[in-house]
């Protein structure tokens, strides 16, 4: 098997994969984007592990840890779109630029907070 055909996938899944997180405004379409990337790695390391011969199995051994850690990175991105959803209603990434429960200030009033003065008590 040739190592070309496998890297040409995984650079073409990598490449869909980041027009995903660059593209989409959708948290969840994002964290399916990542994912992707991920694949693409993963698919990477066991070609060039089979490609190599590597009686360790490194790339293999790399791919388990690879896929734990999208595991992990899935539950907690799922969980903080859920707890934004509940909180915002919207999981549009453009309109989520600040965290703060604070709303917006209403036209004429202050954007910025009051100041202290040193001598201020």
């Amino acid at each position: 098997m040739h190592i070309i055909y496998p890297a040409v996938v995984s650079a073409l899944l990598f490449a869909v994969g980041v027009y995903g997180v660059l593209a989409r405004r959708n948290a969840i379409l994002v964290l399916m984007a990542v994912e992707l990337m991920l694949n693409a790695v993963n698919l990477n390391l066991v070609a060039f592990d089979v490609w190599w011969r590597d009686r360790l199995h490194g790339g293999q051994v790399l791919t388990l840890f690879t896929i734990v850690i999208a595991a992990a990175e899935v539950g907690l991105g799922l969980a903080i779109v859920l707890l934004v959803y509940r909180n915002r209603k919207v999981v549009d990434v453009d309109r989520l630029r600040e965290l703060s429960e604070d709303p917006a200030p209403a036209a004429g009033q202050d954007a910025e907070p009051a100041k202290v003065t040193e001598g201020a008590a």
